[in-house]
C-alpha cells in the first residue's frame, strides 16, 4: 500500500467533510438570520438555536480546516525497526481470533476507514487509544487496550 495515495483518500475525505460543514454552517446562519425567526416572546427560540448550531458548524469546519493542514504538513517516513512504530506507520495487527486490520498512523483529524488496494484501511491518530498502544512497538510484540468492560489483545503482524 502507498502511504502517499493514503495520505491523498484522507484530504479528499476532509475536504469532503469540510465542504458539508461549510453548508451547513451557511443553512443554520441563514436560518439564524432570517427575518421570520426573530423571536417574538421569550420562549420563540428557533433563531437561537439556529445560531448555537451555526457556532456548533463553524467550530467544525476550522477543526477540518486544522486536520487539513496536519495532514498536508505530514510526511510519513519508512518505518525503522530500530524505533518501532512511529507516526505514518502502517500496520497490520491480528487479534485474538485471526482477524486481521490494516491501521495507518497520522496526525489528528483523520479517524476515518478507507479502501486501499481492496483492502480496508483504518486511519488513527497517536491520541486514540490503539494509536497510543502500537507507539513504539515492533513486529511480534502484543498490544493490548482496555475498551469498556473488555480488553482487547492484538499482535503486531507486520509495519511498514
Amino acid at each position: 500500500m502507498d502511504k502517499f495515495l493514503l495520505q491523498q483518500q484522507v484530504l479528499k475525505q476532509l475536504a469532503e467533510d469540510l465542504l458539508q460543514a461549510e453548508q451547513a454552517m451557511r443553512a443554520a446562519h441563514e436560518t439564524a438570520t432570517h427575518e421570520e425567526n426573530i423571536a417574538e416572546n421569550k420562549y420563540d427560540t428557533l433563531g437561537l438555536e439556529a445560531a448555537y448550531l451555526a457556532t456548533g458548524q463553524a467550530r467544525r469546519a476550522a477543526a477540518i480546516r486544522q486536520a487539513m493542514t496536519n495532514w498536508r504538513q505530514f510526511r510519513p517516513r519508512p518505518y525503522d525497526a530500530s524505533k518501532g512504530i512511529q507516526l505514518g506507520a502502517l500496520v497490520c495487527l491480528v487479534d485474538s481470533d485471526d482477524k486481521q486490520q490494516q491501521l495507518f498512523l497520522g496526525p489528528d483529524g483523520g479517524s476515518m476507514k478507507l479502501v486501499s488496494g481492496g483492502q480496508l484501511v483504518q486511519v488513527i491518530s497517536s491520541e486514540a487509544p490503539l494509536g497510543r498502544a502500537i507507539l513504539g512497538k515492533c513486529e511480534g510484540d502484543e498490544v493490548s487496550i482496555q475498551v469498556a468492560p473488555i480488553r482487547q489483545q492484538f499482535e503486531v503482524l507486520r509495519v511498514h
